[in-house]
């Protein structure tokens, strides 16, 4: 994929999904008030109640579920499964740590990975690049972050992908060089059903193992029916996922 094309598909996605498509929908209802009264108001409404019912927890909770091909559970065997692949989750700056390091998306798989290679004693890869021209690639903080918060060697480092589609491509060829066919994906359970479809294409055997991004606390239902900014920020996930789902092989 083109760096112009690949950049092309992040901003429309950015452009589309809560909270930018909503807000801009409002804003668009605002700008078209003069001239068209009854436009105006549909878009007005429109982009806040969508943005209202979006930041609901049990919305999010739909949209996950929606796109979920494997619940999140306790695996007690690993299959066929030859070796543990980590797909990269983001990275954000932590001064603490002396630059960056892996956001908390990222570090929930790290830490279901490290919990299965040592549950099956299986091999790890990793899988993440830079989408800029500069930076460390996901994937090296991923590997940084194994050896030094869970004491776990990572056998690969996938470091060149900026997407989905480029962690299975690249992946794969690592793992085929090797042996291997058949791998357990450690995802989230929102982004599996992709992630899973793009291994396959690649010629991997993938088996979800699935990291849970929607559970309400338990003794706190009550505020499944409140609207809050991680809801928010699920449901835009998962919109992603059912968008990215539709160009997925």
């Amino acid at each position: 994929m083109s760096a112009t094309l690949f950049l092309l598909k992040k901003i429309v996605a950015v452009l589309v999904l809560p909270p930018t498509g909503p807000l801009l929908l409002t804003l668009a209802g605002l700008l078209l008030a003069r001239r068209w009264q009854r436009v105006s108001k549909w878009l007005i409404w429109g982009g806040v109640a969508s943005l209202l019912v979006l930041s609901l927890p049990t919305t999010a909770t739909l949209l996950a579920r929606a796109v979920t091909i494997e619940p999140a559970r306790l695996r007690t065997d690993a299959g066929a499964a030859q070796a543990i692949v980590i797909l990269g989750g983001g990275r954000q700056l932590a001064p603490e740590y002396g630059g960056e390091t892996v956001s908390e998306g990222a570090l929930e798989r790290v830490r279901y990975g490290a919990t299965l290679a040592r549950q099956f004693g299986l091999p790890v890869l990793v899988t993440g690049g830079s989408t800029g021209s500069h930076g460390i690639p996901e994937a090296e903080l991923m590997a940084l972050t194994l050896e030094s918060s869970f004491d776990m060697k990572v056998r690969w480092k996938e470091t060149r992908s900026r997407d989905t589609h480029e962690n299975a491509m690249f992946s794969a060829e690592l793992l085929h060089a090797a042996g291997v066919r058949s791998v357990l994906l450690v995802t989230h359970d929102i982004h599996q059903r992709r992630g899973i479809t793009e291994f396959r294409a690649a010629g991997m055997e993938a088996a979800p193992a699935a990291v849970s991004s929607h559970n309400v606390p338990s003794g706190e239902l009550w505020s499944a029916y409140l609207p809050n900014a991680l809801a928010l920020r699920r449901s835009s996930l998962a919109l992603h996922e059912i968008l990215g789902n539709l160009l997925a092989p």
